[in-house]
Formats: structure tokens, C-alpha cells, sequence
């Protein structure tokens, strides 16, 4: 009999909910926040009764009974680094949790789903959250001792696909050299070193690939002068870093599909130019990672909801393809992800950390 598996994933103005019998995806439950719903709240961690109520509220409607499941996982949060792998849902994650140091939706899954566990009768998890830290010591410094490098990245999938294309080729993660790249609203690119990841860019407010809506690594003078200008605040700086950077400050939109198949296939040039230019940075972050790997690369495996766009991913295929073979695994993934995590406790093949 298989293993009945909820998933969530809490966004800024979304929860996604999905219910797998082991990996099948048998019901997904996606539901809507808006501004002026999620404005009444002062944090995050404000909001977990009344999403908790709507997740419930939507699994009656769905005919998902809860003292069914096997097993709760929810998206990990901004809490301390950790090493990569599957937590359990403990006292100290929770307190961490109701009192981070960041604010973000992300924060919420462990909590929603440890209340629903509870419930349940069986045990909540997160797996592979974006703090996950497995940096070798040469990729922590920077050029100043007050500003070292961030492990930072987009943790679950890049894991997921790593492990997905192991299986693919029947060789364990653990033995493989690959560079990740997970393309979405920011872009990671990642050195997975035999099942760890030894060097990545801080893809949430540092440096990295210009993205859809992150500058990436900027001129360091520049950015200075940019900062005592006396034109921004300091919360318009972090913002223009991630949220109004990359391509949204160049040509306004975020959304790659739009500016290639609308604005570019109408001979719009700087659309065309800067999604060249975005892949193009990407594609020397590549090379970054794999001089990381000393150049021994097994494979890039490219991934996210960019991946989709091939005017994008040919680019980097053009650039790359003479380091490794080079894979494409389009989507987030991430509730996948989250069920696979799940199921590998629930199957014996890992075993759950305590955080």
C-alpha cells in the first residue's frame, strides 16, 4: 500500500497543498492570499492560525482525510545553516521559526505542518531549506573579514534533481561531480561535490547571475557610490538587490516567456539582448563552479522555471557544452521534491535529523 504524503509550500501571496500516494501526485489544492489579506498581519509567524484554518477548510472540501496520512512535510525556512538532508519538526525548529531573524512565507511550512502532524498522529519534516550550508572553508571568505559569503540557494530542488539524475545514470549522488543551476525569479549555481555542496552563490539578496529580479554581482565601487548617493534608503537598495534588479530593472518584466516569445519575437532587441546577457552571466557562473570541481564535472543539470525557455537555455548550452554533458529538468519541483524527501524517511532509505 503506498504512503499517503501532504506537502506544503507557503509563498508570499500562496499556499500550495498537495497530497501524493508515495510519488504520485494524487490531489494539489493551490490557494490564493491577497494583499489586503496578508497586510493585517505584523510577521509571518502572524499568520499561521489563519492559514492553518484555510488549509484545513480546503482539505475537507478536497476530501483529503488527515488521520490518513503517513507522513506531513512543509517548505523549510530562513532559520540557522544547516546541513543538507530531512529534519524533523522539534521544539527548537519551531522556536527558531516564531522568532527568525528574517521574515519569509518559507518560514510557515514547518509550523503548518508539525500543527496538522499533530493531528494526524505522525511526524512533520522539511528537507533541504535554503540556509542548507555545506561550504567548504576557502568558499566562506570574501575580500573583507566583516562580509564573508552566505550559503544561500535554492537547496530543495537543485537536491532533488541531483539525486534524480543519480539515479538516472545508476551512480549515487554521493559519488557525483555536478554543477546545478536552478533558473527561477533569483538563480543558485551550485557545486555539488560527492552529495555535498561546496560552493554556491547567495541567490536571495548577494551575488550571483543577473536574474529576473536580482542583480546579481555588481560593480563593488559603483554600488558603493549607489548606496551614499543620497537618492535611495537603505530598504530601496535591498530592494533594487532582489525584487526590482536583473531584468526587471532593465526592460520592466520578470517574466522570461513574455520577453522572448512578446517583446523579442516582435523585434523588441533590448528584450532579446538582455535575455542573452542574463544566460550569458549564468554560463560564467558555470565555469566558476566548475573550476571549483577542479573541472572534473560529471554534468550540468539545469532546472527551474527558466528552464522551460529554451532561448535561454541554448545560450548557456552554447558557452558550457565543451566542460560536461549538460541535462535539462524544467520546473520547480518543489512539492515533488518535498514528497520524495518524505517518502525516502517513511521507505528507510535516510533518516530524519535532528535540528
Amino acid at each position: 500500500m503506498a504512503y499517503k504524503i501532504l506537502t506544503i509550500n507557503p509563498g508570499s501571496t500562496s499556499t500550495k497543498v498537495a497530497l501524493f500516494h508515495d510519488m504520485e501526485q494524487v490531489q494539489t489544492v493551490k490557494l490564493s492570499h491577497s494583499a489586503e489579506e496578508i497586510a493585517r498581519f505584523e510577521s509571518v509567524a502572524d499568520q499561521l492560525d489563519w492559514r492553518l484554518e484555510i488549509i484545513i477548510d480546503a482539505l475537507k472540501e478536497a476530501g483529503i482525510k488527515i488521520e490518513e496520512l503517513d507522513a506531513v512535510i512543509g517548505r523549510g525556512g530562513l532559520m540557522r545553516p544547516i546541513e543538507g538532508g530531512v529534519y524533523r519538526v522539534g521544539e527548537a525548529m519551531i522556536a527558531d521559526l516564531k522568532a527568525p531573524k528574517r521574515q519569509h512565507a518559507s518560514n510557515l511550512g514547518a509550523l503548518i505542518a508539525r500543527r496538522i502532524a499533530d493531528v494526524a498522529g505522525v511526524e512533520a519534516y522539511i528537507a533541504d531549506p535554503v540556509v542548507v550550508d555545506e561550504l567548504q572553508d576557502m568558499a566562506r571568505v570574501s575580500g573583507l573579514k566583516e562580509c564573508p559569503r552566505r550559503s544561500i540557494f535554492h537547496a530543495l530542488n537543485q537536491k532533488a534533481i541531483a539525486r534524480r539524475y543519480a539515479k538516472e545514470v545508476g551512480r549515487p549522488y554521493e559519488e557525483l561531480n555536478l554543477v546545478v543551476v536552478h533558473m527561477g525569479g533569483g538563480i543558485s549555481v551550485s557545486a555539488h561535490h560527492e552529495g555535498r555542496v561546496i560552493d554556491t552563490n547567495n541567490a536571495l539578496d548577494g551575488d550571483g547571475p543577473i536574474a529576473p529580479e536580482r542583480a546579481g554581482t555588481l560593480p563593488a565601487g559603483d554600488l558603493v557610490d549607489l548606496c551614499f548617493s543620497g537618492k535611495y534608503e537603505k530598504s530601496e537598495i535591498k530592494k533594487l538587490l532582489a525584487g526590482k534588479g536583473g531584468l526587471v530593472d532593465h526592460v520592466n518584466c520578470n517574466n522570461v516567456q513574455e520577453l522572448n516569445e512578446v517583446r523579442a519575437a516582435s523585434g523588441d532587441k533590448e528584450a532579446r539582448f538582455m535575455l542573452d546577457t542574463m544566460a550569458y552571466s549564468v554560463a560564467k557562473f558555470i565555469g566558476e563552479m566548475a573550476v571549483v570541481l577542479k573541472g572534473k564535472v560529471d554534468a550540468i543539470l539545469l532546472t527551474g522555471g527558466i528552464a522551460w525557455n529554451n532561448c535561454v537555455n541554448d545560450v548557456i548550452i552554447d558557452y558550457c557544452q565543451f566542460l560536461a554533458p549538460i541535462k535539462i529538468y524544467p520546473g520547480e519541483n518543489e512539492l515533488e521534491s518535498l514528497a520524495e524527501n518524505a517518502l525516502r524517511v517513511l521507505k528507510g532509505e535516510t533518516t530524519a535529523k535532528e535540528y
